[in-house]
Order: structure tokens, then C-alpha cells, then sequence
């Protein structure tokens, strides 16, 4: 049997190693090791400050936390499952480095509370990281759009041949994409930074504690209001899971793309060699791993997202041993994001290539700028659903007809509609197709180039 815990002098005999072991959760939550250090030496200042123990004692805890976090960094100090949690793990060794006086951190705490800080002081340190991978990984998107303004590449609806763009605007899209996730993780940010500590296990504590000071040495926003909430709420780490899940949406939509444009029926892009493997078989292959990864591991993103709101949507208040189950979810939702973002980066940094010749080529060899032709028509006052159809109909005989709209001859375009003069070549050029569409947020030439100037500006803001 294993050693009993401090919590178990309630109890005549140990947990069963067994069960021990599926009740630790330090083999995770060692992750919040430093936080959790962090959160208790603003607790110990607490303490002191309010008289629940002596300065000295206060500076002893701190000290002595301090001395973990360094033993920690250094490795001497890599507790193991007997510790059952990082909490535990912390508190038994300060307590050997200061004595008993480390048995009074505890005070005025529970771990319900202590959990929820820890968590919080994770959460809000790697949304300030993942808000910079986001600023990175936008930051390339805008270097390769300025280099591609005037670059055309088909655009589709359905997977199927639409309107040509400017290339610079179709990757813009993907900017503002991450733009929306930069400020969303900003406005979740707002509701991590709420402090549960001093909650205590569910009802708050007889001791004169400070929240607010507590609050303020950890730079939180504010405290929680109710301490039943404070103990139990997991809402700010739905919402990041609900913001991580997004970004990987907007990865993984990129990331098919992508592999649509590197495959030879496209022919869009070229793979280099730093970011593609071979296959095991098949010499001529070029795979393109590291999107076909991205789209993969989005559903582990989406899987944390289903499994936190499952686990909370059964619980009565407050603390419940289920929301040990929060924080693998979370931490990996962390790391696969930021991985994702960094090797999107790295690919469209220095993975790809597109072929410039390729894309010229294959905005001129459909009919994509058939609205373009109604459009010639209703500026010249046919009623556009009467243009719509006519263009509709010659689609139709051209197509039949192994023809082009490019390909049909002046007589056979005022055959269609006497309006139709010389000019009409030019307007369905496919440059002319794509400047002409100068409205606010078009694909026109004047506008991608005045959102790129948006963009730069936006990227310039501080991450947080």
C-alpha cells in the first residue's frame, strides 16, 4: 500500500497503489509547476501582510518557494507519483527546505482554489504566446501578399471555377482570419484573468485574507465575486478551447488548400524540399506532410473542446474531482496550436513556392469572367437578369462549340446583343476582370493594396 497523504489522517489505511495512481495527476499537472510557485509566494505575502503569519514566516515561504522554482529549472527537484499532484509536490518540499513553517503556506487555501489560479496564470501566459505566434504567422502572409498584388490565381465557389483574384487578396483573407483570432484571444484573455484564490474550497475562509492583494501582486484583473463560482468555473477555459478550435478551423482550411495547390491537377504551388517528405514507394512523390498534419491534428483541438464541455455540463456546484480531467485538454490544445502556427509559418516562410507562369496560365483557360459579361451589359443598360441569361446562353454554345468567351469573334458577341463593342476583350481580360472590382474589401488592385497598408498597421499593435 502506498504512503498515506496529508489529507488522509480521516482515513484507518492508505490508497491502494492502483488507485493511487489513477488518482495522481502529477505526471500532467507538473506543467503548472512554476505558476503554482508563483501563486503561493503571493499567497505567503499575503499571509504576512495581513497578520495571519509573521513577516519573517512570510519571508521564509517565499524564500523557500524560490529555492523550489530554482531546484526545479536545475532538475534536482522531479517529484514522482507518491507526490499525488503538483500542489502536494511543492508544499512537501518547501517544507523540507524551511521546516515547519512551510506546513503554514496551506493557510487560509485550498486546492480548489490554488488549482484555479494556477490554471489561469498558465492560460493567460500562453495566450500571450499564441497571440505571437498569430502576429508571426500573419506577418508572412503580408510578405508574400506584397509580392503578389498584381499575381492572379483562380478563385472558386463549390470547388469550382468562380471570378479570378489577385493572389495578395486571396491571402489576405487568411490574415483576417487570424486577425479575428488575435482579438478574440484577447477578449478571453479578459476572463482568464479573474482571481479564484482566497475562494477556499467552496465558501471562502474565517481568515482576514486580501483577495484583492493577492490579486494585484499577480497582476489579475479582478476577483471572483462568488466563491462557489470562483472554485467551479472552467467558462475560461471553454473559451479558449473555442478560440484554439477556430484557429485551427483557419489552419486546416488553408492547410487543403494548400494541398489542392501542390497536387498536379493544380499545379499551383511547388514544395521545397525543407518542408515535404518522399514516399516509401513511390519515388516521384513530394508529399505535403505538414498541412495534411495541421488538417489532422485540428480534430485533437476540436476533440478538447467536446470533452471539457461534456465533463462540465453535469456538475453541481462546487468543485468536482472531474476537473482534473480540464487540464491535459488544455495543455495540448496549447502545444498543438502553437506547433501549428509555427509550421505554417515555416511553410509559407520558406516551403513554397508559387508558380507564378502556372497561375497566368489558368485564369485564362475558363469562363470565370462570364459575370463580367453581365456586368458589361447592365452598365450599358440591359436589366442584369436579362444579361445574366444571355451570358448564361452563350456560356453554353461557346462551350459546345470548344470556344472560350476570348476566343468569340466581334460579329458573334453583337449577334448576342448589338451593345457589344470592341471593348468587350478588354473588360474580360482576366487583369481587367480583377481591377475592375475596386468596391470596399474587393480583389481591384487599388483595394489589396490599401488593406495591405490596413494590415502592416494592425500587425505594428502590441500582441497584448
Amino acid at each position: 500500500m502506498t504512503e498515506k497523504q496529508t489529507w488522509s489522517q480521516r482515513f484507518e489505511s492508505a490508497l491502494h497503489p492502483a488507485i493511487a495512481r489513477f488518482n495522481a495527476s502529477i505526471s500532467f499537472d507538473i506543467e503548472l509547476i512554476e505558476y503554482d510557485i508563483t501563486g503561493s509566494q503571493a499567497h505567503a505575502k499575503m499571509l504576512a501582510h495581513t497578520g495571519i503569519i509573521s513577516p519573517e514566516e512570510g519571508e521564509q515561504l517565499v524564500t523557500g518557494l524560490e529555492q523550489v522554482r530554482q531546484e526545479y529549472r536545475q532538475r534536482k527537484f522531479q517529484p514522482g507519483i507518491d507526490a499525488e499532484d503538483v500542489h502536494f509536490a511543492v508544499e512537501k518540499r518547501l517544507t523540507e527546505i524551511v521546516g515547519d513553517v512551510g506546513k503554514k503556506l496551506h493557510t487560509a487555501r485550498s486546492r480548489n482554489d490554488q488549482v484555479g489560479t494556477d490554471t489561469r496564470l498558465y492560460l493567460r501566459d500562453q495566450i500571450q504566446q499564441i497571440r505571437q505566434y498569430l502576429r508571426e504567422f500573419q506577418t508572412v502572409l503580408l510578405d508574400i501578399a506584397e509580392q503578389h498584388v498584381e499575381t492572379l490565381i483562380p478563385g472558386y465557389t463549390h470547388l469550382q471555377r468562380a471570378q479570378p483574384l489577385s493572389l495578395a487578396h486571396h491571402l489576405l483573407a487568411y490574415f483576417q482570419m487570424a486577425q479575428r483570432d488575435w482579438e478574440r484571444l484577447e477578449d478571453v484573455y479578459s476572463r482568464v484573468n479573474i482571481s479564484p484564490l482566497g475562494c477556499g474550497a467552496l465558501a471562502g475562509t474565517t481568515f482576514p485574507i486580501d483577495r484583492h492583494y493577492t490579486a494585484e501582486l499577480l497582476k489579475f484583473d479582478s476577483v471572483y465575486a462568488n466563491s462557489l463560482d470562483g472554485v467551479s468555473d472552467r467558462d475560461f477555459a471553454i473559451e479558449f478551447l473555442c478560440a484554439a478550435s477556430l484557429i485551427m478551423v483557419h489552419l486546416s482550411r488553408l492547410s487543403e488548400e494548400v494541398i489542392l495547390w501542390s497536387s498536379e491537377e493544380f499545379r499551383f504551388i511547388t514544395l521545397k524540399d525543407s518542408c515535404a517528405t518522399g514516399s516509401s514507394i513511390m519515388p516521384q512523390k513530394k508529399n505535403p506532410d505538414v498541412p495534411e498534419l495541421v488538417r489532422g491534428k485540428t480534430g485533437r483541438v476540436f476533440g478538447h473542446l467536446q470533452a471539457m464541455l461534456v465533463i462540465m455540463k453535469g456538475l453541481p456546484l462546487a468543485y468536482n474531482k472531474d476537473l482534473q480531467e480540464d487540464k491535459e485538454g488544455i495543455f495540448d490544445s496549447v502545444n498543438t496550436v502553437k506547433a501549428c502556427l509555427e509550421a505554417m509559418t515555416i511553410l509559407l516562410r520558406e516551403g513554397l513556392e508559387f508558380r507564378t507562369q502556372r497561375l497566368a496560365e489558368a485564369v485564362t483557360e475558363d469562363f470565370s469572367n462570364a459575370t463580367d459579361v453581365a456586368d458589361y451589359l447592365a452598365a450599358r443598360g440591359v436589366p442584369f437578369r436579362e444579361a445574366y441569361n444571355l451570358v448564361g446562353k452563350v456560356v453554353k454554345t461557346s462551350m459546345a462549340a470548344g470556344k472560350l468567351l476570348k476566343d468569340l469573334q466581334l460579329e458573334e458577341w453583337q449577334q448576342l446583343h448589338p451593345v457589344f463593342a470592341a471593348d468587350i476583350y478588354e473588360a474580360i481580360s482576366p487583369r481587367q476582370v480583377v481591377s475592375a472590382r475596386n468596391s470596399y474589401g474587393g480583389t481591384g488592385f487599388v483595394q489589396v493594396r490599401q488593406a495591405l497598408i490596413t494590415a502592416r498597421t494592425q500587425v505594428s499593435h502590441e500582441y497584448l
